[in-house]
This record gives structure tokens, C-alpha cells and sequence, in this order.
């Protein structure tokens, strides 16, 4: 088995860790924040969006069972990816569309896949998706690691 980790942001994190949480081949899913400037950051200071953090979910993946191309779909279908810094009713920063990649064929893809997007004619606008190198994961507290799957919800994202 061979484990590859992807991360990407694409609005309130608990939504997203849940369907990523649903593909086969997802080995683990957790919820943080990546892409600002604050160490050791919590979630009320990201809430402020003053940390330049997105709220991220960082997969385990087993890439002989599940691609980084896989991911992305599931990413782009998960989400509008379309919407500057808001998805649903949350808008900030820290709702922001975002690919962090690991290495350079997860950026090279990613770019990739968001001409195609664009291109597919989806969405009205285009992609305001980012792509950028992954930075430290500053994993969330303990109680927004499977939220859903403990507390019940629905999903505020595309379905």
C-alpha cells in the first residue's frame, strides 16, 4: 500500500472532511487550518480571518486505489469552486477554494484540472480556486475532528 497526502480547502471543513471521508481509497481525514502566517493557530483566531489560514481538510489517500485526479474531481464536485472566500451561508478567508500541493505533480494536476473546469462550462464565472505549496497543517481541536459524524448536520456544500 502506498500513502500520498492531498489537502484542500473548499469552504467549512466539516462538510468537506465528510464527503472525503465517503471515497474509497481515503485512508484519514482531518480537519485544520493551512496557507497563513499565525504558528499554533486555533480556530477562534482563524475565525477572525486575520491568520490568513483556510480551513483544510488533510487526506491520507492509498494512490493504488484512489489518483490525486480522483481527488480532484471529488474537490471540484464537492464545492463552487467559483465563489471568492464564501461557500454557503460562511464567507472569509478562511472559506477560501484552495489546492495545497505536496509536490509538483499534485500542482501540475491541480492546474490542470482547473482549465478543465473552465472549460467544462460548469459555472458562470471562473475558478478562483488557489493553488499553492501545502505549509504546516495546524491540526483543529479534537472536537472538529469528525463533527458530523459525532453531532449529526447536513452538509452546507454542493451535493
Amino acid at each position: 500500500m502506498s500513502h500520498k497526502t492531498a489537502s484542500f480547502a473548499a469552504g467549512c471543513f466539516w462538510g468537506v472532511e465528510a464527503r472525503f471521508r465517503e471515497v474509497e481509497g481515503v485512508v484519514d481525514a482531518a480537519v485544520g487550518y493551512m496557507g497563513g502566517h499565525v504558528d499554533n493557530v486555533n480556530y477562534k483566531q482563524v475565525c477572525t480571518g486575520d491568520t490568513g489560514h483556510a480551513e483544510t481538510v488533510q487526506l491520507t489517500y492509498d494512490d493504488e486505489v484512489l489518483s490525486y485526479e480522483q481527488l480532484l474531481d471529488e474537490f471540484f464536485s464537492l464545492h463552487n469552486p467559483t465563489t471568492l472566500n464564501r461557500q454557503g451561508p460562511d464567507f472569509g478567508s478562511q472559506y477560501r477554494s484552495a489546492i495545497f500541493w505536496h509536490d509538483e505533480e499534485q500542482h501540475d494536476l491541480a492546474q490542470k484540472k482547473i482549465a478543465e473546469v473552465d472549460a467544462s462550462g460548469r459555472w458562470p464565472n471562473p475558478v478562483v480556486t488557489r493553488v499553492s505549496p501545502a505549509q504546516t497543517f495546524w491540526r483543529a481541536e479534537e472536537y472538529h475532528q469528525r463533527y458530523l459524524e459525532k453531532n449529526g448536520g447536513g452538509f452546507c456544500h454542493v451535493s
